[in-house]
């Protein structure tokens, strides 16, 4: 015998509410200091994350090319200074004039004062400028890891910020009066529409 259908037998099905994410500036914070990039993971902005890899990149190169030089200059600055004639590294940094114009220590006989005053001073000036840009890179990683930090807490905070279309800002000319010419400027109107 067939079995009739009745409204104790149908089943209900209600579909689970979909949760809608939103972010939290805090955790965004959190998890951009714990880690470079994780804040941005967090608030579904993917696409930074080259961004913020990609300025450590660079600082972090920058910080090996000027310590690099720095080293290199620093050496050759030291082997100039001293007076042991086996230290001569700064021969193959100086191709612009010939050691016996500026060296005291290998060539005492023809070096010339005012030639080894100024390679001194070149060599020291290399030694100061490979130094600070050293420095202002590793000063440039802080700030980089701060400004993903900061980015990651502005997304979140703004995460769920409407911006509709209700908004409308209006230019137009407008005549202002100045006393004894003729005036002119810009009148601005903001309008918002509820």
């Amino acid at each position: 015998m067939p079995h009739d259908i009745t409204a104790q037998d149908t089943l209900s099905v209600t579909r689970p509410k979909r949760i809608s994410f939103k972010a939290e500036p805090l955790k965004a914070t959190m998890l951009a200091v714990a880690f470079p990039g994780l804040g941005q993971v967090y608030n579904k902005k993917y696409w930074k994350i080259p961004l913020v890899y990609a300025g450590f990149g660079g600082l972090v190169y920058s910080v090996g090319f000027n310590t690099d030089n720095y080293n290199t200059m620093m050496k050759a600055y030291q082997d100039f200074t001293d007076k042991i004639p086996e230290t001569a590294s700064y021969i193959e940094l100086i191709k612009w004039a010939e050691p016996s114009s500026y060296d005291p220590v290998l060539h005492p006989d023809t070096y010339d004062p005012s030639s080894e005053s100024w390679v001194r001073d070149n060599l020291l000036q290399a030694v100061d400028y490979y130094k600070k840009y050293r420095d202002l890179s590793y000063i440039g990683i802080a700030a980089w890891y701060l400004i993903s930090i900061l980015d990651a807490n502005v997304d979140a905070s703004l995460f769920d910020f409407d911006v509709s279309d209700k908004l409308d800002l209006q230019f137009s000319p407008a005549h202002m009066p100045v006393p004894g010419t003729m005036g002119a400027g810009l009148n601005i109107c903001l309008t918002f529409t509820f």
